[in-house]
């Protein structure tokens, strides 16, 4: 059997948490059929929402993006993310809106294209797979009577269909800012698990550090940002419950 590398882990936690499912107050809802007084509901989020959890989970520097305009008035989106110390390209087409001003509709495309180059990287894809919704829709304003809502379970449909455990609750603490914040709740954590006797005091920032300098990171944790801060909160997990798993061996042996 082939051992997980640092660096396999590292891009395994950056896919899942490019994949997680978005604020219910980040996923806004268009009309995709309408028929008479009734519309079908599509879950979308906006461009910058997707521009966020890019440089939240790679950081600024781990992703790049360029068009390319059709004559049609689609538009071609050549999205690149550094996975695992390689640049990974995937591509997708975005068509114009219906809006009368021609600037407004490239703008469209763009986003459109961004949005569809980004579903290939897992961000939003659970999206598709919800329910289908009908709601009440008044055709003459052209909105939905009462703001469609995500289903209750859309956290376990994004779970099911990218592969991983789903969060306990979409709201649940956002990853570190940034290496410094890192840093301190790393600190902070390795103090609680050693009060509760589950290791030395200082070996869990030390596993975190070896996993991050094998996987190409620096030492200083305060200088880590984008995925080596996914790989931080990954090899936590990790820690912790083999952690708990020695001391649960211990009990049966003693």
């Amino acid at each position: 059997m082939q051992i997980a590398t640092p660096q396999d882990r590292e891009v395994e936690a950056v896919m899942k948490a490019l994949a997680a499912p978005f604020a219910p107050t980040e996923v806004r809802f268009k009309p995709a059929v309408v028929s008479g007084n009734r519309a079908l509901a599509l879950a979308y989020v906006d461009a910058r929402v997707i521009q966020d959890r890019l440089d939240d989970v790679l950081g600024v520097t781990g992703w790049q993006d360029d068009y390319e305009f059709l004559p049609d008035g689609s538009v071609v989106c050549r999205l690149r993310l550094r996975l695992g110390g390689e640049w990974i390209t995937k591509v997708d087409v975005g068509g114009p809106s219906e809006q009368p001003d021609e600037g407004d509709r490239r703008k469209a495309a763009v986003s459109d294209a961004l949005k569809r180059a980004a579903v290939k990287f897992g961000i939003g894809r659970y999206l598709y797979r919800l329910p289908a919704q009908w709601h009440d829709y008044d055709p003459q304003r052209r909105q939905f009577v009462r703001p469609p809502t995500l289903p209750v379970k859309a956290d376990r449909v994004a779970a099911r269909t990218e592969g991983h455990k789903p969060a306990t609750k979409l709201g649940a603490p956002a990853l570190p800012a940034n290496g410094k914040e890192l840093q301190r709740r790393l600190n902070d954590y390795d103090t609680r698990l050693a009060a509760q006797g589950f290791c030395v005091p200082g070996d869990l920032v030390k596993h975190v550090v070896q996993a991050g300098v094998k996987a190409g990171h620096g030492a200083d944790l305060s200088a880590w940002n984008g995925p080596a801060i996914v790989l931080a909160v990954e090899e936590t997990k990790a820690f912790e419950a083999q952690a708990r798993q020695r001391r649960h061996e211990r009990k049966d042996v003693a």
